[in-house]
């Protein structure tokens, strides 16, 4: 009964870990709009300025510099959490490991048998790469909903160039309108803008941030623009017109997808249970006339 009762407390311990480290994931605060100079000493640390904090401790010479550019990447792919750092997260993988391995140490010293061994290793591993992939699954998720923003984003600042608002101009007003990782990309830009850094600067970095193709594409020709001076309302109404075609091509492959994902499915769950359905009552009836 006691070996049952410390396995149950271990799991609520590990869940426990596994929700906290969620918490931190998820959790954070929109930035708001700076539209005045900023002074970078107040701004750093404090807003989406904030500068990647070196990772600390005894142990930092251990860690592979590879490993570590990874992280950061995903880091600001997925937004940079304020309430996560590379410091936490590195802080977070060997507790998470270590309480992976107190509940495989339980579990495997009920029955000790290989099967057990080989299941505890890799809930072990598991454990120790969750936040990695937690990281990586915000990141794709927040560079998904760029993409999915980005075409009704540029309509709107089509539509407000055109009307005679300068470029930054309808940038902010479709942060202010907008919500998402798309305006807060954009507040991040004009923050940027604002404490003295350049035009091309601030909107390579702007690309820099993000794995999205078609963001890529249209900071490029923005730079473009801005170097030979091109009139941007024609670029923003190019860029939107490819934009949203090449969203229906996205919606028109995905649709393309959908059979070939159903097949399995249909051949595996539903076809046999139709079969058992439909053929019972003939084969009872056969058993029945031949005994």
């Amino acid at each position: 009964m006691m070996p049952s009762l410390i396995v149950i407390a271990a799991s609520l311990a590990v869940a426990g870990g596994f929700g906290a480290l969620i918490g931190f994931l998820v959790s954070g605060r929109r930035p708001q709009i700076v539209t005045d100079i900023v002074d970078p000493a107040t701004t750093v640390g404090h807003g989406l300025l904030a500068a990647p904090r070196p990772v600390t401790g005894h142990g930092r010479e251990f860690i592979p510099k590879g490993y570590i550019g990874m992280l950061e990447r995903r880091l600001v792919l997925a937004g940079r959490p304020p309430a996560w750092t590379i410091d936490k997260l590195l802080i977070a993988k060997p507790i998470l490991a270590a309480a992976g391995l107190l509940l495989a140490t339980l579990w495997i010293g009920a029955d000790p048998v290989p099967v057990r061994f080989v299941l505890g290793s890799f809930l072990v591993l598991l454990c120790f790469f969750v936040p990695d992939l937690l990281i990586h699954s915000r990141g794709q998720e927040r560079q998904q909903k760029i993409q999915n923003a980005l075409a009704d984003t540029l309509d709107q600042m089509t539509i407000a160039v055109e009307a005679g608002v300068g470029f930054e101009a309808a940038m902010a007003k479709a942060a202010t309108n907008g919500k998402g990782p798309l305006a807060e990309e954009f507040i991040r830009t004009l923050q940027d803008m604002s404490i003295g850094q350049s035009r091309k600067d601030a909107y390579q970095a702007f690309s820099d941030r993000t794995s999205s193709p078609d963001l890529r594409r249209f900071t490029r020709a923005v730079i473009q623009a801005d170097t030979y001076g091109i009139a941007i309302a024609n670029v923003l109404r190019v860029q939107a017109g490819e934009l949203r075609m090449r969203r229906r091509q996205r919606a028109e492959e995905k649709a393309m997808k959908v059979p070939v994902k159903v097949l399995f499915p249909l051949v595996f769950c539903i076809l046999p249970v139709l079969f058992i359905v439909l053929l019972t009552p003939a084969v009872l009836g056969i058993a029945k006339s031949l005994f």
